[in-house]
């Protein structure tokens, strides 16, 4: 039996697990007014008037203002010059307010009234009447619909804009604040890899391992659980994220468990994969395959390389190893990884063709899974970070496929 590979039961691995989130330190207010004054910096330098940011991340990430988009309209314009005004309904605007980092003024609307119009209204009110408008690359399309046409219903030459240079162009680097919320949710979610592999036993279903996960998420100090979870035994591995009708495990299956949760908003994404009983001379193969197919990925991220380069870095050693080639399987059929932060997929991405250069505080998953249809798959995701001298592991690669945790390292 792999070791660290079942002989417990969830009762007793629950009960070793406790609060991991007692110390953190949250974004102060002070690193949220810094990112409005570099996200109105680079406004100005791209001549951008005001930005609008709808609720989700892009709202948190510049005012710690958590709130979930819906058909009603809440964000917040940002003039390029000037203070935030948020935009919500006015039955919302007691409960939005408590919720606020950054506090400031808010513009609200009745339900019989048009937030578009409300938004255009705060533009001008604001100098921002004419010229470029961005607009949060998350908003719904009826949102950026109805502003256009309020725009257009009052004669204003109005541009919109993505506002994906703006907000990217802010949150692709990372503080060192928020790579110790990152790094502490990483941690999180590989105690819980550890805890959820000695439950396994013959006959358990998914869904049985995918509740302790989340029970351990939460003993953990991630209040709502895991933020997503993903497990699959045997031929279902091949498929990245699952299959309709997932297996119960098998002695000899490959055993997938892709997940996470959330520390003040920042992501865990974490994959490990190793076999229940013995490993096939086949598994072993492929699984190392995988592992070395990281390594190179982790070892071509280098400071002002291009982001393809870990992806190019990482399918090239497998299609040395007959994988392929380019997506086709069997090989690696996805980007080798994506950035991560408040959101689990964020910019930039580690793929052909996305040449952004590599710098200090970006953060990234590393993830060059192999797909055997018809028989089995093999996906190891850890985090880095790069810093000046290079990339740095959040969570460090898995040992063996003999001993995946490193017990007997």
């Amino acid at each position: 039996m792999t070791i660290g590979i079942g002989g417990s039961t969830a009762e007793i691995e629950l009960d070793k697990l406790i609060d991991m989130t007692t110390d953190i330190t949250p974004i102060s207010l002070g690193e949220y007014q810094q990112r409005i004054v570099k996200a109105q910096q680079l406004m100005r330098e791209q001549n951008i008037s005001a930005l609008y940011l709808n609720a989700g991340t892009n709202l948190a990430y510049f005012t710690g203002t958590a709130w979930y988009a819906s058909e009603r309209l809440v964000g917040a314009i940002l003039p390029a010059q000037g203070d935030l005004v948020y935009i919500a309904p006015w039955f919302e605007v007691s409960t939005l307010s408590g919720f606020m980092e950054i506090k400031s003024e808010v513009a609200s609307w009745h339900e019989h009234e048009s937030p578009y119009q409300l938004v255009i209204e705060v533009l001008k009110k604001n100098n921002c009447a004419q010229g470029t408008i961005a607009i949060d690359e998350s908003t719904a399309f009826f949102a950026v619909d109805g502003m256009i046409n309020a725009a257009k219903a009052q004669n204003l030459s109005l541009d919109f804009t993505s506002s994906k240079n703006i907000t990217a162009g802010c949150r692709m680097i990372k503080s060192a604040s928020e790579i110790a919320l990152l790094q502490r949710a990483k941690d999180m979610t590989m105690v819980v890899h550890r805890a959820v592999a000695k439950i396994l036993t013959v006959g358990i279903t998914t869904s049985q391992v995918t509740d302790f996960i989340n029970k351990a998420h939460i003993k953990l100090g991630a209040p709502k659980g895991s933020s997503f979870c993903i497990v699959l035994f045997g031929q279902d591995t091949a498929y990245p994220h699952g299959v309709k009708e997932p297996k119960t495990l098998d002695t000899n299956d490959m055993v997938l468990i892709d997940t996470g949760c959330l520390v003040q908003g920042y992501n865990s994404d974490i994959t490990r994969s190793y076999v229940f009983g013995e490993a096939s001379q086949k598994q072993r193969d492929v699984w190392l395959h995988e592992r070395t197919a990281q390594l190179h990925g982790f070892a071509a991220a280098q400071i002002s390389s291009p982001c393809e380069a870990v992806d190019i870095a990482a399918r090239s050693y497998l299609e040395t190893q007959g994988y392929g080639p380019d997506y086709q399987v069997p090989g690696l059929p996805h980007r080798t990884g994506h950035g991560v932060g408040l959101d689990i997929h964020e910019w930039p991405y580690l793929v052909r063709g996305d040449k952004t250069p590599l710098d200090a505080g970006m953060c990234f998953s590393n993830e060059p899974m192999l797909c055997l249809y018809g028989e089995f798959g093999v996906r190891l995701e850890d985090h880095f970070y790069m810093t000046t001298s290079g990339p740095k592991w959040f969570s460090e690669p898995a040992h063996s496929i003999d001993d995946p945790f490193g017990y007997e390292a």
